[in-house]
């Protein structure tokens, strides 16, 4: 059996940066464990398998660790691949996944993603989280991340974090964030528990943080940059219970599984 792979920049205008995510186009679904298995053989923080399904396709993203609810950046990659290679003709591609109905459009500069919001709240700090960032946060949320606000870039870009104290909290994984500098918000994300611990640029985290800073800002339209070692550009509009996130992909590489 042979399986095309597609291997995509996502959040991003040129190779080398942005969130790489591998996509595989299936015609009916392999068995759970072989998707896991190349999942890790590609050791990407998130390969994308997706079938046919009615109007649309049936979307599913795996870390090198576990099959995961959302991805932002695996979504934007395999609607990249639709659109550019094989040759999707209608103006939104629907995608069915385990968040609900995700659609995806080409824009005038990239694509345009629309999301289920996830409103965090606050909650009371985990007590191995100081230890974990260094530091004490400003303000501790939780939707299905745990959400850290800390005072300024400056000190979001300083943080060392201890991957062996974030791996035991009980969420999905530690977001970072502060005003930015030169944009509405800054962030960092760590998922140790998912063998990602830290992600280029992750767009399940901004349907959090963006309805968060909306909020504080009073702004619907917001720009973000999440301040990975590649590093990410988004745009967020909030709206409704939905974040609109833009971005632009590249490819990196195509080829084949051989199994």
């Amino acid at each position: 059996m042979e399986i095309n792979l597609y291997q995509v920049d996502a959040f991003a205008s040129e190779v080398f940066s942005g969130n790489p995510a591998a996509v595989c186009p299936l015609e009916e679904w392999l068995p759970d464990i072989q998707m896991q298995r190349i999942a890790e053989e590609n050791n990407l923080s998130e390969t994308a398998f997706f079938v046919p399904e009615g109007d649309g396709y049936r979307l599913r993203w795996f870390t090198p660790e576990a099959e995961v609810d959302l991805c932002g950046h695996a979504t934007l990659a395999t609607a990249h691949v639709l659109f550019k290679h094989l040759s999707y003709k209608r103006p939104v591609i629907h995608f069915e996944t385990r968040s609900g109905l995700l659609k995806v459009e080409v824009c005038e500069d990239g694509y345009k993603m629309c999301f289920p919001a996830s409103v965090p709240t606050p909650v009371e700090c985990p007590s191995s989280l100081p230890d974990a960032l260094g530091v004490s946060p400003l303000q501790t949320l939780a939707a299905f991340d745990y959400i850290v606000v800390l005072n300024s870039e400056a000190e979001l870009k300083s943080i060392k974090p201890n991957f062996m104290l974030l791996a035991e909290l009980d969420l999905r994984g530690v977001v970072i964030t502060a005003p930015g500098d030169h944009c509405d918000f800054v962030s960092r994300c760590f998922y140790p528990k998912l063998r990602v611990n830290e992600d280029p640029v992750t767009g399940s985290a901004h349907c959090e943080l963006a309805p968060y800073w909306s909020q504080v800002l009073g702004k619907s339209h917001l720009s973000a940059r999440q301040l990975s070692k590649r590093g990410g550009v988004l745009t967020c509009e909030v709206f409704n219970n939905e974040v609109a996130l833009f971005g632009q992909a590249v490819d990196y590489m195509r080829g084949k599984i051989v199994l």
